[in-house]
């Protein structure tokens, strides 16, 4: 949580922390990939065999590595659009029998070779858990319990048999499953209205759970702040367990509500403040969530149901067209928005329980593969520091400072939310370390903050980590990277300089 003061161009700003004001706990789930059929992201991307930076699987080691350095907890699996034609059955069992299908999500042609039994074994080698996603456009609901019993089940049963003939004798166990992606979107094939959606999903939930009640399943939202998100959560967060069994008294079917919003600009205040509209949105769908259990009568003792924001980035589809592979070339610009978008989620921590960035590798993504090596981009640097540090509890903080008073995209954010120049968020590490972010999107000024509360252990020093470049439209490439992390000290006296068009990251051990 952070608020705001407001104060004119001239006047001194401030942030404000204490490191016992502890807010709620951050998931480490909010630092989770997505990796899609889509572009290079799979093939080309997490998936290279020949390439002699692949291992025996084809699996490439340098994009383990990188996701390793992140500590990515958790990754969504096969998308995305791609997921609203996909068949598993397709992608399991001997290679040379697995059939090439059309794609219709990219226009293109799916060969299969990578499919879920390689998804969980390159799972099992980054260190993440995987996180599927259910076809509730051509799929069936036969469809999706025989994955999930192929994926979980340790019984002798068919399906589980089938991952046993595969070669894997232990389940999976799977936690994370999603309803669907995106149903709502015109560009989906079999979309849905939001009465036939909801109707589905209740019932594909209470049949799911029936064959595995320990998983997690997320039901298929849309901005947070949609029609769409108000009726499905109408619908679905209900209290009503008949023929479940005791097992489920204690919780609902749903148990999170994923939302997806990309947001860029070509102007940089627009870009840089545009992830503003995710935050709204994260506290509108909280708000929507809680709506719907009060007029459902869903019992306080029933955990409320967390937002799984499992698709967020800066993406202009027109500047990287999906069909074309989704390329982003991030520039500096992007790397600030991406701190906001990453501020948001750890002040909105108490309501967030997962967030993917779209996507790992390639497309949209912060990593860029070449044959012969690993390209990071302006925005994977913002991302590495809140990965490694802003993790444990979000920590309340005031900040005092100027705003951005232009325009915005979209423009609603105006009238919704404030926009600073000086966005912030805070964190109390498990290792007892204080850690500040603060993102300084003006391009001109320099600020010299007052950080009352820094309570800095007698003797240290405040770490300093700085992200920034000489304008905001600089860009990182296989020749050159003109985008990283400088590191320096500050020995926590006076005023600290944040300077214009940058991201630091401030870390130090607090007095006791």
């Amino acid at each position: 949580m952070a608020t705001f003061t407001r104060i004119e161009d001239g006047e001194s700003p401030s942030i404000t922390i204490h490191p016992s004001h502890k807010i709620a706990k951050i998931s480490d789930n909010i630092y989770g990939g997505f990796t899609e059929h889509m572009g290079r992201c799979i093939y080309g991307g997490i998936y290279d065999p020949g390439n002699p930076l692949s291992d025996e699987n084809g699996f490439r080691k340098d994009v383990i590595e990188a996701l390793k350095e992140l500590r990515v907890p958790v990754v969504r699996y096969p998308g995305g659009n791609f997921v609203a034609t996909y068949n598993w059955l397709d992608g399991v069992g001997p290679k040379e029998k697995r059939p090439k299908r059309p794609e219709l999500a990219w226009i293109g042609v799916e060969t299969n070779e990578f499919g879920t039994d390689e998804f969980m074994k390159w799972c099992e080698v980054v260190g993440a858990e995987p996180y599927l996603c259910l076809n509730m456009g051509t799929g069936t609901l036969s469809d999706a319990l025989a994955w999930l019993e192929y994926c979980n089940s340790d019984r002798d049963t068919y399906y589980a048999n089938l991952r046993r003939k595969n070669g894997r004798e232990k389940p999976y166990n799977v936690k994370y499953w999603a309803l669907g992606n995106e149903c709502w979107g015109p560009w989906q094939v079999e979309q849905m209205t939001k009465e036939d959606y909801a109707k589905k999903a209740y019932q594909w939930a209470k049949a799911l759970k029936l064959l595995d009640p320990s998983i997690t399943l997320i039901l298929c939202g849309e901005t947070g702040y949609s029609s769409w998100d108000h009726h499905v959560l109408k619908e679905c967060v209900r209290w009503d367990v008949h023929g479940l069994g005791d097992q489920n008294q204690t919780k609902s079917l749903i148990d999170m509500h994923s939302i997806h919003v990309y947001t860029a600009d070509r102007e940089h205040l627009p870009n840089a403040t545009a992830p503003r509209s995710a935050e709204r949105a994260i506290q509108m769908a909280s708000a929507l969530i809680d709506l719907a259990r009060i007029e459902n009568e869903v019992p306080a003792t029933v955990p409320k149901q967390k937002i799984c924001f499992d698709e967020w980035n800066v993406w202009d589809p027109v500047r990287a067209p999906g069909e074309q592979g989704a390329e982003e070339r991030y520039t500096l610009s992007d790397a600030l928005a991406v701190a906001v978008w990453l501020n948001a989620f750890v002040r909105q921590a108490r309501d967030l329980g997962m967030a993917n960035i779209a996507q790992s590798v390639n497309v949209i993504s912060p990593l860029m593969t070449t044959r012969d090596g690993l390209v990071k981009q302006t925005i994977w640097w913002p991302l590495l520091l809140f990965s490694r540090y802003m993790r444990g509890h979000t920590l309340a903080l005031h900040v005092r400072g100027p705003e951005y008073t232009g325009r915005t995209r979209p423009a609603w954010i105006r009238a919704a939310i404030e926009t600073p120049y000086l966005d912030c968020s805070a964190a109390l590490g498990d290792d007892g370390f204080v850690n500040l972010a603060v993102a300084n999107l003006h391009e001109q000024n320099d600020y010299p903050v007052d950080l009352d509360g820094l309570r800095i252990a007698h003797g240290d020093r405040v770490a300093v980590f700085l992200v920034t470049g000489d304008h905001v439209g600089v860009a990182n490439t296989a020749d050159e990277q003109k985008v990283g992390i400088a590191e320096s000290s500050w020995d926590g006296k006076g005023k600290f300089t944040f300077v214009k068009h940058s991201f630091t990251l401030l870390r130090w051990k607090p007095a006791e």
